[in-house]
């Protein structure tokens, strides 16, 4: 009931009176008559336990409720872009160092790689108790977010998985941001991977001075070896870097030595104390001297014609594709020679640019050279000139395809006939001794096609065997040839030999065998390896290996077919033998081994070719001319002082000059050939041959060669063409009769009246040379022959073709 009484003892509270009022018996409000004093003065402004405790409680959860949310929140993210980024090395044959191709110079490689008193040389240096403790050091953590807030200075994040988080995923920037998201991915990354995950992604990101990232960089940098050759010694050094990379440099700054080698003793002293390097070892430690700074392998000189030259090859096969090269991090050993290398760059330089002297003669400004050197059987190319310099010329020349290739283009089409057993448009098979009319601007019989082709010097050679016309490069019989075998087969052996199907202005007709076609000198140099192979082609190559981290990566196969029959190869060289024996080759003698090879010379000079192989390298070179600023093509008339530059000339010397080097200390070696049926039969009696080749009525150019009489008759004039090979040469008076010792290439021939007197000074390879004689020369190939060495006494007239 509401009315009933209250317990005894118990005093009603009247709803009026005020909390410690006066329900005492004094009116005090306390049962003992004193008043409950509330708290004043400047104790109403502390905190009660109370609220202490709900505020410790409250920030706790806070910070708990915080700490949940950012792990919840705050992803690993993908590494940034600095700590990708890594060089591709490229490396010569022998292991030796081309270039790196990138910025950065880092390249990652795998913990097992990396001696195991290395990593523990960097753990003594930045955290010894790494593999024991967590991933965060929360006190560190705090005073270096206070220091930075305070600008008190900066202080790193103490742990190495911090540190790899810093490097990795984030950046180098100090702001209280930035920490606290490597607060959380640590916590994160040190759940979710293993301790020898993040050691390694540490090792290969830490900066050591002297632009290397990561320790294998570092390992080159300071001491020229692979990591995985690192003493404990040396580990310990780069380990020292870690903490001040540029001042720990002893060699760039000598003054902080003594520092330097007190931090690399703490190290040591380090491993010793957690066990990982016995006392006695580290007693008999010798501070490990670094090497000399080194400037960067940059991609001047040769090196950057060569790394685009790999970079392409790579490409184009499918072997990476753009994007993941350029993460890069490969490790691309080459089939550079590097001695080969050095000895095509000295020649070309001894030959050529030595000789350069663009401030006096204006036309030596646009002269550009290149060279491709392969070994036929296995299809490494050993050897490439791109040009002057990288980065100075960035077009590569031996890859380039804008020039013509000129009558290096000739012997595919007799290798062509061979190899589908064609006849002349009169049914005879066509052989080295097949006769064909040589005469200037003689119609071609048989084709769709109307071409009617100048020989060079516009001579008429009237019937002459296709050997004297490979050995003359006479146009007119080449021609023909083309048409007499099928110009589309001519293009399909082309194409078998190595001649890619795209090449610009690879057009069929009878004008391509006069090489009107824009095919690299690259390209060309794999055409005549399979020439000099037997017929057999081997896909050239750059590439030994390409590894990445540990792992190789795979690449194509390579095939080699039988291109062409060897037959068909093999006479192919008898026939480009005797051009470099006798013919408009004969510079390459100079190399002191036996050689086959062609000389090309394109329309109007603007380039000049030397397509050329021993039995086990071969090499082509070519002059190019290029106007340096426009970029346009240009004649190379007047360059080197000379009137007119002939495949002959400096691209046979050059080579020359690099295969007598690149082949040094071996035997020469003769060329074992299998040659088809009436190939190495003599040619035919001189009853029926015509008369010597005669002027084109009303064409002003100078007189054809005559027969000479011996002894004065040299390779041309008395030998091959009129008295030589056919009359008088090797059969009737040359060689056997008057030749090797009558009157041939010893009294007549090469010495006496033949290559000194009448041949190559006086008038014998050049009188029936490509270019023939010109008014006031009689010089062969060293004083006038033309691509004997020529000069002919002025350029010809711009109508001209190319021999």
């Amino acid at each position: 009931m509401s009315d009933q009484s209250p317990p005894a003892g118990w005093t009603p509270r009247d709803p009026d009176t005020p909390p410690g009022g006066t329900n005492g018996p004094d009116g005090t409000g306390g049962t003992d008559g004193k008043a409950r004093r509330g708290r004043t003065g400047r104790r109403r402004l502390l905190p009660t336990w109370r609220m202490v405790l709900g505020a410790v409680l409250l920030l706790a959860l806070l910070i708990g409720g915080g700490l949940v949310a950012g792990y919840l929140l705050v992803d690993i993210p993908p590494a940034n872009a600095a700590a990708t980024a890594q060089s591709n090395v490229y490396l010569y044959s022998d292991g030796s160092q081309i270039a790196r191709d990138g910025e950065v110079n880092r390249v990652n490689v795998p913990l097992s790689q990396i001696p195991l008193t290395v990593q523990e040389a960097v753990l003594a240096a930045e955290d010894r108790d790494f593999y024991s403790e967590r991933a965060v050091d929360p006190k560190a953590m705090v005073r270096a977010a206070w220091n930075t807030a305070t600008g008190k200075g900066t202080q790193s994040g103490s742990t190495i998985t911090q540190q790899y988080v810093k490097n990795y995923y984030l950046g180098q920037e100090q702001t209280i941001k930035r920490k606290a998201k490597e607060f959380f991915i640590a916590i994160k990354l040190g759940r979710e991977k293993s301790k020898a995950y993040i050691l390694e992604g540490y090792l290969n990101t830490s900066y050591f001075g002297r632009n290397a990232y990561g320790i294998q960089a570092a390992s080159q940098a300071y001491y020229g070896k692979d990591v995985s050759n690192l003493t404990t010694a040396e580990g310990a050094y780069l380990a020292t870097l870690l903490n001040s990379p540029s001042a720990f440099d002893v060699v760039s700054h000598p003054q902080s030595r003594t520092r330097a080698l007190a931090r690399w003793n703490y190290v040591l002293d380090g491993m010793v104390k957690k066990g990982w390097l016995p006392a006695a070892e580290r007693a008999t430690t010798r501070f490990p001297e670094p090497g000399k700074v080194r400037a960067a392998a940059g991609l001047s000189g040769q090196r950057g014609y060569l790394v685009e030259a790999i970079k392409e090859y790579i490409l184009d096969r499918g072997i990476l594709d753009d994007k993941t090269l350029a993460e890069g991090g490969y490790r691309i050993t080459t089939t550079i020679d590097r001695h080969h290398q050095a000895d095509l760059v000295a020649a070309v330089d001894d030959q050529m640019l030595g000789r350069l002297d663009p401030d006096t003669r204006k036309a030596d400004r646009v002269v550009r050279a290149g060279g491709v050197s392969i070994d036929p059987a296995t299809g490494k190319v050993v050897a490439m000139y791109g040009g002057v310099d990288y980065t100075r010329q960035y077009v590569n020349n031996a890859t380039r395809h804008d020039y013509q290739v000129a009558s290096t283009f000739k012997p595919f089409v007799f290798a062509a006939a061979v190899e589908n057993g064609s006849r002349t448009q009169d049914g005879r098979r066509i052989t080295p001794y097949t006769v064909y009319n040589g005469d200037n601007k003689r119609p071609v019989v048989g084709g769709r096609i109307r071409f009617a082709p100048e020989n060079e010097g516009q001579i008429s050679y009237g019937d002459i065997t296709v050997n004297t016309a490979t050995d003359l490069s006479v146009n007119a019989v080449y021609a023909q040839m083309a048409v007499d075998v099928g110009t589309a087969r001519v293009k399909k052996t082309a194409i078998d030999l190595g001649i890619p199907e795209d090449t610009p202005n690879f057009v069929v007709g009878p004008a391509m065998a006069l090489g009107t076609l824009q095919a690299s000198v690259l390209d060309m140099t794999q055409a005549y390896a399979t020439l000099a192979d037997h017929g057999r082609r081997t896909p050239y190559t750059f590439l030994e290996e390409i590894a990445k981290g540990g792992d190789k990566i795979a690449l194509p196969e390579r095939h080699s077919v039988q291109a062409i029959s060897r037959e068909a190869a093999d006479t192919t060289t008898s026939m480009l033998v005797s051009v470099v024996d006798n013919g408009t080759g004969t510079a390459a003698l100079a190399a002191g081994h036996p050689a086959a090879g062609k000389t090309g010379t394109g329309e109007l000079d603007r380039s000049a070719w030397f397509a050329a192989y021993t039995p086990n390298l071969v090499t082509v070179v070519a002059m190019m001319g290029q106007d340096p600023d426009t970029g346009t093509l240009q004649s190379l008339y007047g360059a080197l002082g000379e009137p007119r530059i002939g495949g002959g000339g400096y691209p046979a010397r050059i080579w020359a000059a690099y295969t007598k080097s690149a082949l040094e200390g071996t035997d020469p070696v003769d060329f074992e050939l299998d040659l088809q049926p009436g190939a190495a039969q003599p040619p035919p009696s001189p009853s029926t041959q015509s008369d010597p080749p005669q002027e084109t009525p009303g064409d002003d150019t100078p007189s054809p060669p005559r027969r000479p009489t011996p002894p004065s008759g040299g390779q041309d004039n008395g030998g091959q063409d009129s008295g030589g090979r056919t009359q008088g040469g090797r059969d009737n008076g040359g060689q056997n009769g008057g030749g090797g010792d009558n009157g041939g290439r010893t009294q007549g021939g090469q010495d006496t009246g033949g290559r000194t007197q009448g041949g190559q000074d006086d008038g014998g390879t050049s009188q029936g040379d490509e270019g023939g004689p010109t008014t006031g020369t009689q010089g062969g190939a060293g004083s006038g022959g033309w691509d004997g060495g020529g000069v002919i006494g002025g350029p010809r007239p711009p109508s001209a073709f190319l021999e």
